[in-house]
């Protein structure tokens, strides 16, 4: 798939999302989606995610972050669009 038809996403979801696998979860989804990124806790209890790809695949991913997983109790996702930079190779939980 041509690269211009890729974008890029700065997500911010807040709620009770450390210590319950949420970033775990948000790389599993974002990998089945071929999605390309990272994802790491915040000091404020928010969990942050880049996320580069198709703008409907990264929809999808968004569309899934506030169900989470099962011990997971999102409150709000927040999304900003971004250009598409290529940087990343893969999907990660970086720290």
């Amino acid at each position: 798939m041509s690269t211009a038809m890729h974008t890029r996403a700065h997500i911010i979801v807040s709620g009770h999302v450390h210590g319950v696998g949420y970033r775990y979860f948000v790389r599993q989804a974002a990998a089945a989606l071929h999605l390309t990124g990272w994802v790491r806790n915040l000091p404020g209890r928010e969990v942050e995610i880049v996320a580069e790809g198709p703008r409907g695949m990264i929809q999808e991913l968004i569309d899934e972050l506030p169900v989470g997983n099962s011990m997971a109790s999102v409150r709000a996702v927040t999304t900003r669009w971004e250009a598409y930079t290529g940087e990343f190779s893969g999907f990660t939980i970086t720290f």
